[in-house]
């Protein structure tokens, strides 16, 4: 991993900034070096609206469009880590948004599946996957709490919006000893749980921590 605030993609000022991001992600418990190192060499001002790019390194939510959120640093972190990623992992993620997750995933991953309902939101994210020159990123509109049975089974799955129970179809889709980590609850505070396959069709189920998310909603959506 590079020195701190040493990314070359950040704008000058900004690497102090990125620095006291990466140390406070640290100090929350996101130590994996790897997640770390993609977290500092990815522009998250590329996947920020212009109104809020001063705040791109924060370590906060900031809104994108569809209603929808760019998710806080530390939580991408979190849910990355937990994922226990190898280099030869295919991912699946249930929810594109900005693309920023995507992104961090790609680094870390061989391939990253991307299922996004929002088809606004997934042409700006498919135009920075093109920008940045992610070639390791397959997309696709659709319903994401329905996965991406055809591509499946994953050896990790990401869900980035809260489902409202057990994802028994997107289990389904995971290799015996794979990892789905996803927002689990209905209300506005859901539980972030980690599902680790046991070989044998069942599962471990670790609460790692209390989170905020949008719901996973079924279907796709309407835009005008």
């Amino acid at each position: 991993m590079g020195g701190e605030g040493d990314n070359p993609m950040a704008p000058e000022g900004e690497s102090a900034q990125l620095a006291r991001l990466i140390l406070t992600l640290r100090s929350q418990g996101v130590t994996d070096p790897k997640v770390l190192s993609a977290i500092e060499t990815t522009p998250r001002e590329v996947f920020t609206p212009d109104l809020f790019k001063e705040r791109a390194w924060e370590d906060s939510a900031l809104p994108i469009a569809c209603g929808q959120t760019i998710s806080q640093p530390f939580i991408v972190g979190l849910m990355t880590q937990a994922l226990k990623l190898e280099p030869r992992a295919r991912v699946l993620e249930i929810g594109a948004g900005s693309g920023y997750q995507t992104t961090i995933l790609s680094k870390l991953a061989r391939l990253v599946y991307t299922v996004e309902r929002y088809r606004t939101l997934l042409r700006e994210a498919e135009g920075r996957f093109q920008a940045l020159g992610l070639t390791n990123v397959i997309t696709k509109f659709g319903d994401g709490g329905k996965g991406w049975p055809e591509q499946a089974p994953f050896d990790r799955i990401m869900v980035t919006a809260a489902a409202p129970s057990e994802p028994k179809a997107l289990l389904s889709q995971l290799k015996p000893n794979g990892v789905l980590v996803a927002p689990i609850g209905k209300g506005p505070v859901q539980s972030l749980r980690r599902y680790t396959g046991d070989g044998r069709g069942g599962f471990a189920v670790e609460t790692l921590a209390e989170v905020r998310f949008v719901p996973l909603l079924d279907g796709v959506a309407k835009e005008l």
